[in-house]
């Protein structure tokens, strides 16, 4: 379109004050070139008189691309929300009157610098249009017929979409429906209950817009969200449907009791938490070796949780599972003792109420202790060994069964370690990868999912199979946009907890759907309608982009050319960052934008200039927060400029920075490793990468590398950060001097 263009500087909230604003108009039109008469004042832009201002040039004049000069982008948003034109917004209350000494040279030369920097988004930037695919279907696909996946269907049914529920099973229910009885639900939670998993069953056979597929497993999953094709394998054949987002609810299994041979699993008398629960719903609280009725029974918890030789986390549910198992014994014969060895007792919530009640019982003996032998004792009796019980003393005790309180297993777990240990006997050649295709019984695949990087979702880091969900920020998100974690797949949680987990789920998958029909990204950008545009006819199909893309969403042809699946990308832009060749690019955002920003800051012979490249999810809210605390101040010489990820930086903006004469660059991300927080996962991690070779660059250049830094940040930080932006630039100014090619 045909650009009008209009700046407006708000001198509300202390800015007016803080800055003199006829210096930064100067500055700014000196810097850019733009018409110092385009630029308007006003007390307070963000009021009605302040917006009608705004509209009234857009009618009159035919203004349809403004910059905003006001506060942070991140409030304010509904009142400068102008369809169909093009809006930047620059922060000078928080960046600068909030977090600078007032009415100093400095303070509106900085103010100048963001002024023009926004100019030049303004210029540089086009009105996005969104881009929404055909023949979207809005079917949410539930795979897992267990309680999370009895609720995740109901709900998204009970918000009016059509479900497809899949279980592997001949029938629904999962472990829910194995139980005898459940834990208490209700006040005073004394009772142990009929398990709620059958209700639910009733609900859905009932429920005309779910249709249940059982027996049924996947053979594969194609598309994206709002075009995903599911090939399943049924009793009658083969079938396939199609979804516009799935619910990942595929429950969990036991820890193989075998490799518990120290706890005595093996003996005829010692059993699982899981046998004992089928033992109960038959009626039959007898030890296995002779029938004899139970009258005394050990339970044991943590039976391959909190161990790192087996399953370092805790399993969740297992002290609940023993306390109404114990019970279990209590009800079935009076006089019976049942006696609980426990790491610690955990019950969170109101299941602390079962709890205490159960401590009431004189027929249930609750002891802290690690168990370290059971040994048959005769006559099919147990002696079970513990120490460090509350007593300090070792204890030895008989008893008639023994059982254990064995932990969970995400269903994932057992395909992503196939498919870790496929790819590293790849990586020691075709031989050893083909033995390990041989002699390894291949697992059943869950979702068998359409994708170059695999056909299951990613695990968490040192997860143990768990679905990697950002568990700070998105909780049912996985790497895969939209396909959603609920339940035990994602972490250990009762029955209870699942079902309001499944709820969250299905509830993001009603948003994904909805979303992708409007061409709008999904968590974390849930309004942005702008998407990957790449100029293909300068692609080197360097494979750069599709090797990096958090997400999957970009895929090759025959020719190796990527292609992208623009309903799984998620706007964060590290393709953009990765593209050596520089050919894509967003409507307001690309690389040409904010290299042309950082041309456009004034470099002063005397004096330094600092760029801080700031994560928008992370860094920059903490940077916002410094001004709105008024309680710090932040160096001078630093220009922030926002990044939607920091693994969208490009390279060359190194280049644009140092050859302008900038004496440093830093970027602040978000923290990556095992406990990340970055909201796209790879992104400050792949930076991290990408700048430790631009560092490599810098010495060749006689450029010292320690003028590029990255700092790990989280929102929180925000009274950490003045200072170790301060600890930067000083180094800069003490040790490592001014840019050698300023000037030039």
């Amino acid at each position: 379109m045909e650009k009008k263009y209009g700046v407006y500087i708000c001198k509300g909230c202390g800015i007016g004050e803080a800055l003199n604003i006829d210096k930064v108009i100067e500055g700014a039109a000196s810097n850019t070139r733009y018409a110092k008469d385009q630029m308007k004042t006003h007390d307070i832009l963000c009021s009605p008189d302040g917006i009608q201002m705004i509209k009234n040039d857009m009618q009159a004049e035919g203004v349809n691309t403004v910059n905003i000069v006001a506060c942070s982008q991140r409030t304010k948003y509904e009142e400068f929300d102008f369809p169909g034109c093009i809006t930047v917004r620059t922060n000078i209350r928080e960046l600068v009157a909030w977090s600078q000494p007032p009415q100093t040279e400095a303070t509106d030369a900085l103010a100048a610098d963001y002024v023009g920097m926004g100019i030049i988004k303004m210029q540089k930037g086009d009105l996005p249009e969104p881009g929404i695919l055909e023949n979207l279907n809005k079917t949410v696909m539930v795979v897992g017929g267990g309680m999370s996946g009895l609720t995740a269907a109901l709900e998204a049914a009970k918000a009016g979409y059509d479900v497809a529920l899949i279980e592997k099973e001949a029938q629904l229910g999962g472990w829910g429906a194995k139980l005898h009885k459940a834990m208490p639900g209700s006040y005073p939670y004394e009772k142990i209950e009929e398990p709620p998993v059958f209700a639910l069953i009733k609900e859905v056979e009932k429920n005309p817009k779910i249709k249940v597929y059982t027996s049924t497993t996947i053979e594969k999953t194609d598309g994206q969200p709002g075009l995903y094709d599911a090939t399943l394998k049924t009793a009658n054949g083969e079938e396939t449907i199609k979804a516009g987002a799935i619910v990942l609810a595929a429950g969990w299994k036991p820890y193989d009791a075998t490799k518990l041979t120290h706890l005595g699993y093996g003996l005829p008398n010692v059993v699982t938490s899981i046998e004992f629960e089928e033992m109960a719903k038959k009626g039959r609280i007898k030890r296995p070796s002779d029938g004899k009725e139970v009258k005394k029974a050990a339970f044991i918890q943590c039976a391959g949780s909190r161990d790192p030789e087996h399953l370092p986390y805790c399993s969740h549910f297992c002290c609940g599972t023993s306390l109404k198992q114990a019970k279990y014994v209590r009800e079935a014969n009076p006089d019976a003792l049942a006696m609980i060895f426990y790491k610690d007792i955990r019950t969170p919530g109101q299941t602390e109420l079962f709890y205490k009640n159960m401590q009431n019982d004189a027929g249930i003996m609750l002891t802290k202790a690690e168990v370290t032998g059971i040994t048959e004792a005769g006559g099919g009796n147990l002696s079970v060994e513990a120490a460090n019980t509350l007593l300090g003393e070792s204890v030895k005790v008989d008893a008639d069964l023994v059982v254990l309180a064995v932990g969970v297993v995400p269903a994932t777990a057992e395909p992503q370690t196939y498919l870790e240990n496929l790819t590293k006997a790849a990586g020691k050649g075709d031989a050893e990868k083909a033995r390990y295709i041989e002699e390894t019984p291949k697992p059943q695949f869950i979702l068998n999912l359409g994708y170059r990087q695999g056909p299951e979702i990613p695990p968490l880091e040192g997860g143990f199979g768990f679905a990697d969900s950002n568990f700070l920020c998105f909780q049912y998100e996985t790497r895969r946009t939209g396909i959603y974690a609920a339940g035990c797949v994602r972490q250990p949680m009762n029955m209870a907890e699942a079902a309001v987990d499944a709820a969250g789920a299905a509830l993001k998958a009603v948003q994904a759907i909805e979303h992708v029909a409007k061409g709008i990204a999904v968590h974390p950008r849930a309004w942005d309608i702008t998407y990957p545009d790449p100029m293909l006819t300068r692609c080197t199909s360097c494979k750069r982009c599709t090797e990096e893309c958090p997400f999957g969403a970009i895929d090759e042809d025959a020719k190796g050319t990527p292609f992208y699946k623009i309903n799984r990308c998620r706007r964060c832009g590290t393709c953009m960052g990765a593209c050596p060749e520089r050919i894509v690019s967003f409507k307001d955002y690309h690389v040409d934008m904010i290299g042309s920003m950082i041309k456009s800051i004034d470099v002063p012979e005397e004096g330094l200039r600092v760029i801080c490249l700031a994560c928008e999810n992370d860094a920059y809210p903490a940077l916002d927060t410094i001004g709105i605390r008024r309680q710090q101040k932040l160096n001078p010489a630093v220009r922030v400029i926002p990044v939607r990820c920091l693994g969208s930086t490009n390279l060359v903006w190194v280049a644009d920075a140092f050859s302008r004469g900038i004496d440093g660059l830093l970027l602040l991300g978000c923290k990556f490793g095992e406990d990340y927080q970055c909201h796209f996962v790879k992104g400050s991690e792949l930076a991290s990468y990408r700048f430790s070779k631009v560092q490599e660059t810098l010495d060749r250049l006689q450029l010292e590398a320690e003028r590029c830094q990255m700092l790990q940040v989280g929102i929180d930080d925000y009274t950490k950060l003045p200072d170790m932006i301060e600890q930067f630039v000083k180094k800069i100014e003490d040790e490592l001097g001014p840019n050698p090619f300023k000037g030039f």
